[in-house]
């Protein structure tokens, strides 16, 4: 790993803001741990692999749902719609019931709790987790997908929730 000399470090907070610029996807990962259903909300989602197929999101060290969910045998990556930012202001919250009303979710028939309304389920088992920083990237493995109808995903830019509008070509 690569040392930075105190001049090469970046102002965290300067990090920040320069992050906020980009436009992220909005997801909402969950899975059962034992009975009870567990998530958080994502917005470090992304692509990993078509072959095999491998999806990763980041959760913080300090994450309160990161332990039970590390546990599971398999989870849900929720793709929310655009209409679904309060689902992922929850998700984002500690010290709550995520999965009481006025969350709506079944679930699966392995157990693995799906959200309703989301544009998209993929199911995953876990495939890999790597401690990098002040984070955990963790790897799925996609073992199937349902694409629920909805092209208009939930995008998080600036620290405010949003939709995505196409240009016309």
């Amino acid at each position: 790993m690569t040392e930075l000399l105190p001049d090469q470090m970046i102002d965290e907070d300067r990090f920040r803001r320069a992050l906020a610029l980009h436009a992220a996807g909005v997801v909402v990962v969950t899975a059962a741990c034992g009975t009870e259903p567990v998530g958080l909300t994502a917005t470090s989602f992304s692509s990993v692999s078509l072959s095999p197929p491998l999806v990763s999101f980041y959760v913080d060290r300090g994450s309160t749902t990161w332990p039970s969910m590390r546990r599971a045998e398999r989870f849900a990556v929720n793709i929310l719609e655009s209409g679904q930012a309060d689902v992922a202001a929850r998700f984002a919250r500690r010290g709550i019931d995520r999965f009481a009303p006025p969350t709506r979710w079944r679930p699966h028939a392995d157990g693995t709790p799906l959200l309703d309304g989301v544009c998209a389920h993929l199911l995953c088992v876990p495939y890999t987790t790597i401690d990098i920083g002040d984070h955990i990237l963790v790897v799925g493995l996609v073992t199937s997908t349902d694409i629920r109808g909805s092209d208009r995903p939930l995008l998080y830019h600036r620290g405010r929730f949003g939709h995505f509008l196409p240009q016309e070509a």
